[in-house]
């Protein structure tokens, strides 16, 4: 089975990446409501094409990550956020989401970070094994913060250093 590829986005990427979230929507890992067409831009000031990681599967788009700031403080600078990871359907179980967490980690060294934090829904099993299974540690929980479908649900911060 190939490796994925991992790269810095390019604007053309726009269309499948917007699918892939379309896609893979749900309250397993969205706070957000579900998409409805017309779906804006993928990429905006907020989250440029420079702080997208995309994972090639077989030549296609198989993912993203998204890298951030958590704050716009300079003197919190030196920490980076994932703050958006997904993986088309067909391309899960191929060791995407651990490729571009691993180059995350490589791309915010590089951009002189020291720590990677990120935030993820309590009940994402899945998601949370896999980022403690790269490091990360739950650095603290915001009980019941969301209300989706019904159920309230926990916010997790998770961090490491780099």
């Amino acid at each position: 089975m190939p490796e994925p590829s991992i790269r810095t986005a390019r604007p053309e990427d726009d269309g499948a990446l917007t699918q892939i979230d379309v896609t893979t929507w749900s309250h397993l890992h969205a706070v957000m409501p579900e998409p409805r067409p017309p779906y804006p831009p993928f990429f905006s000031e907020r989250h440029t094409v420079e702080d997208t990681l995309v994972a090639e599967l077989d030549g296609h788009v198989a993912g993203y990550l998204r890298l951030g700031f958590p704050t716009p403080l300079a003197c919190n600078a030196h920490v980076r956020q994932i703050q958006g990871l997904a993986v088309a359907e067909e391309a899960r179980g191929r060791g995407v989401a651990r490729a571009l967490i691993r180059a995350a980690f490589e791309e915010s060294r590089r951009r002189g970070a020291r720590r990677i934090t990120l935030r993820v829904l309590g009940h994402n099993t899945p998601a949370r094994k896999l980022y403690e299974s790269e490091g990360f540690v739950v650095e603290g929980v915001l009980p019941e913060e969301f209300l989706l479908d019904g159920e309230y649900v926990d916010d997790v911060f998770m961090g490491r250093s780099l």
